[in-house]
C-alpha cells in the first residue's frame, strides 16, 4: 500500500557508522593486563542487541579493553540469571547488561556490584539501579508518544487503536506503553482498547491481533512495542487482509520490520540507536574503572523510518544481523 503521509523525525542524533566486529570476543592490541568487560544481551541473536554488540566491540577495541558477549535464548530472567551468575564467577572488571526484568534481575546485579564489579545498564533497567555506574537507554516514553502521533497522522478521523507489547515488568516497553497511552487518552477521537501481551513471541502476537480484529474489525491502528511484537502484528494484519485499513507502527528496525515497511504492511518504524548505546556503555565502564567521570543516566535518541526515507537517510538507523 502506498503511504502518502510523511512522518517527520521528532529527534535526530548524529549517525554512527557501524564498524566491523569479529565474533564474541574483541581483543585489543594492548597487554594481557587489559580490563575485561562482559556484555550480557537481553536475548541472543536479536538484531537490536547484535547492533549494540557492534558498538561495544568497536569501542572496546579503541579503548584497549576486551569484551565477551553472551545472552539467553529468550528474553527471560530465568534464562538470563544463570548467565549473570556464571559471568560474575569469572570476575570481569565490568558488566554491561540489558536486564530482562525490573524485579527478578535486581538481586543478581546488586550481588555483582557488591563484588566490586562495575555494572552498566544498557537499554533496560531494574527497580533500584542505584548500584549501577550508569543507565543508558533510548527515550522510550517519547518513542511511545511518537508512535501515537504517527497513527494519529495516518488516521486523522480517529478510531479504535491498541498496543501489542511483550510482557509487563520490562522497563523499556513499559515506558513505551506509558508514552503511547498518555497521548492516546488525551485525544478524544481515538478509542484506546488497551494492551495485549505477546510474551515476545511472533506467533502469539499474530494470533492475538487476528483475534482482536475478529472482535473489533474496525481497528485502525496498532502500536507494536518491539521487534517480535511488530513482526507478529504485521503477520496477523496481513493474514486478516486488513493491510489497507490497519496502520501498524513498530518499535525497532530489524530486517524483518524493514521488509514489512517496504511492502506496506507496516507504515513506520521507531528506530533506536543501539550502536550508540553500546559505545556509551563501554565509555562509562572504562571511565568507572580508570577514575574518570561517569554519567548516572544517558538518554539516546530515536529516528522515525518510513517507506519514504528507508532507502535514504533512514538506512543508517536500521539494525544489523551481523557486524
Amino acid at each position: 500500500m502506498k503511504t502518502t503521509t510523511k512522518l517527520v523525525p521528532l529527534l535526530v542524533v548524529s549517525a554512527v557508522a557501524l564498524s566491523a566486529c569479529g565474533g564474541n570476543d574483541s581483543d585489543s592490541a594492548g597487554s594481557s593486563g587489559a580490563k575485561k568487560l562482559s556484555f550480557i544481551q537481553g536475548v541472543a541473536g536479536d538484531e537490536f542487541y547484535v547492533t549494540m554488540q557492534c558498538g561495544i566491540e568497536a569501542e572496546a577495541k579503541k579503548k584497549g579493553v576486551t569484551v565477551n558477549t553472551q545472552g539467553p535464548a529468550k528474553f527471560d530472567p530465568t534464562l538470563q540469571k544463570p548467565i549473570v551468575d556464571s559471568v560474575v564467577a569469572s570476575k570481569p572488571d565490568a558488566i554491561l547488561i540489558a536486564p530482562t526484568d525490573v524485579s527478578a534481575m535486581q538481586a543478581p546485579l546488586q550481588a555483582a556490584a557488591s563484588q566490586k564489579i562495575k555494572v552498566v545498564l544498557v537499554d533496560t533497567t531494574v527497580n533500584d539501579p542505584s548500584f549501577a555506574v550508569s543507565q543508558i537507554a533510548s527515550d522510550n516514553e517519547g518513542g511511545g508518544a511518537a508512535a501515537f502521533k504517527a497513527i494519529s497522522d495516518l488516521n486523522p478521523n480517529g478510531g479504535k487503536i491498541l498496543i501489542m507489547s511483550t510482557d509487563p515488568g520490562i522497563s523499556t516497553v513499559d515506558a513505551r506503553v506509558k508514552g503511547f497511552e498518555t497521548a492516546a487518552k488525551a485525544d478524544s477521537k481515538f478509542n484506546y482498547l488497551g494492551v495485549q501481551y505477546s510474551h515476545n513471541d511472533t506467533a502469539t502476537a499474530a494470533r492475538l491481533i487476528t483475534a482482536a480484529l475478529a472482535k473489533d474489525p474496525d481497528i485502525v491502528g496498532v502500536f507494536a512495542t518491539n521487534t517480535f511484537s511488530a513482526a507478529g502484528t504485521a503477520t496477523g494484519v496481513r493474514q486478516a487482509n486488513k493491510q489497507d485499513q490497519v496502520k501498524v507502527i513498530g518499535f525497532d528496525a530489524g530486517p524483518d520490520q524493514v521488509g514489512q515497511l517496504k511492502d506496506g504492511t507496516v507504515q513506520a518504524l521507531i528506530a533506536q540507536d543501539p550502536y550508540q548505546i553500546g559505545v556509551d556503555g563501554v565509555d562509562q565502564a572504562v571511565a568507572s574503572l580508570t577514575g574518570g567521570a561517569t554519567e548516572a543516566k544517558i538518554q539516546t535518541g530515536f529516528h522515525i523510518v518510513t517507506k519514504d526515507n528507508v532507502d535514504g537517510e533512514g538506512a543508517q538507523y536500521l539494525y544489523k544481523s551481523s557486524c
